[in-house]
């Protein structure tokens, strides 16, 4: 008898310090829970300080994984409310890949390049295709906003060489140029504000090699073929998986579409069998592969990372889909792109080449204070 209370008692003490890991683990996915059902609240507020016609006058829920700030708080900037610098305005015009309802990196992109020109008294307008891909589209665009003179044209290229001879005619007609999340083949931009895609390929390679064996399969599911993000993106993902880069079977192009991504994922699954990895290079491609995967019930079996983040995304990851994401700081990259642009077109100091970050997030620390401020930055925003 007291041989079984022994025992009992001592399994107790050893059950001991699994049981203080569940509950802060507990406690840790409430908080961050508690902070997701806050955040639509909160975010609505900051709509009534945003210019221009944002569809529903709502931000993006997810603002999130890629928006603005790194998890230290904001980076050190804080947004100057209606401290407007007592200057004629200036007239922008911002030319991004897309303008997506369901692509939370392209809403707050644009978001950021909004309210950064509220600040810094900027008139500035967004025109865009309604498909990444549509380079013919983006081209039209752009030489629409030349014929308008603005002060500079932002652009986010979703070609590497297609639209050089009409930078190159706005730049002659003494409209400056800043690119903002891709550039194009000649360097014809005043001023780039981007994510440093080298490193999140990196970063992604580094953390992909510690899930894998020495003999697992690969496959790259990337967005557009020779924009430079993705060219970068894949080129940074090979350094980082080392000599694991030889076990990629196959890369193929969804031209930045959900259901492209989802389909070409179902077909690389059927065509390798033992396939034990498949890596997103954007949001597009990431959520359409988790969303093959998912469907097919091969969470455990087919390893999913990938770069850009949203609410589904984030569900996914919660729900074992995801095994790691790295997320660009979107909103930071719109909004320093349109902060940096000012300051150029005013005779100021401003950054020529601005890195605009990114940051690994995995199911381990998904739920830490940190990057629970990168997850939802506007919880730390301030107004002054």
């Amino acid at each position: 008898m007291y041989r079984n209370v022994s025992n009992f008692i001592m399994g107790m003490i050893m059950e001991l310090p699994t049981r203080a890991k569940k509950a802060r683990e507990q406690r840790q996915r409430s908080r961050f829970l508690a902070v997701r059902r806050q955040f639509d609240d909160k975010t609505q507020k900051m709509a009534e300080h945003l210019p221009g016609d944002l569809s529903d006058r709502r931000i993006p829920s997810m603002v999130l994984l890629c928006p603005g700030y790194p998890a230290s708080g904001l980076d050190g900037l804080q947004i100057p409310g209606n401290k407007k610098i007592e200057e004629r305005k200036l007239s922008l015009i911002y030319i991004p890949k897309v303008v997506d309802g369901t692509n939370d990196f392209w809403k707050s992109v644009i978001l950021g390049a909004k309210m950064a020109a509220k600040e810094y008294n900027a008139e500035i307008s967004v025109l865009a295709p309604s498909e990444e891909n549509d380079v013919k589209r983006q081209n039209e665009l752009l030489e629409e906003a030349i014929q308008n003179e603005p002060d500079a044209i932002l652009f986010s290229p979703s070609s590497f060489t297609e639209s050089d001879e009409l930078l190159k005619k706005a730049r002659d007609m003494g409209i400056r140029i800043s690119f903002i999340d891709s550039y194009t083949k000649e360097e014809i931009q005043d001023l780039t504000v981007s994510t440093d895609n080298l490193e999140a390929g990196e970063k992604l390679g580094k953390f992909a090699a510690t899930l894998l064996g020495p003999d697992d399969q690969i496959a790259i599911v990337a967005h557009v073929k020779g924009v430079s993000t993705a060219v970068e993106r894949e080129e940074g993902f090979r350094k980082g998986l080392g000599e694991l880069a030889d076990n990629i079977v196959d890369v193929v192009y969804c031209d930045s579409q959900y259901e492209k991504s989802r389909k070409l994922t179902i077909e690389l699954m059927q065509k390798y069998p033992d396939l034990k990895m498949i890596a997103g290079m954007n949001e597009y491609s990431s959520v359409g592969a988790a969303r093959a995967v998912k469907a097919a019930g091969a969470k455990d079996s087919i390893q999913v990372v990938g770069v850009d983040s949203s609410q589904e995304a984030v569900q996914l990851m919660e729900n074992g889909v995801f095994k790691g994401l790295v997320v660009q700081k979107a909103f930071k990259m719109g909004y320093m792109g349109v902060k940096e642009t000012v300051l150029m077109l005013r005779g100021k100091s401003y950054e020529k080449n601005v890195n605009s970050g990114c940051e690994l997030v995995t199911p381990d620390n998904m739920y830490n204070s940190e990057i629970e401020k990168l997850l939802f930055p506007f919880n730390t925003l301030k107004f002054s």
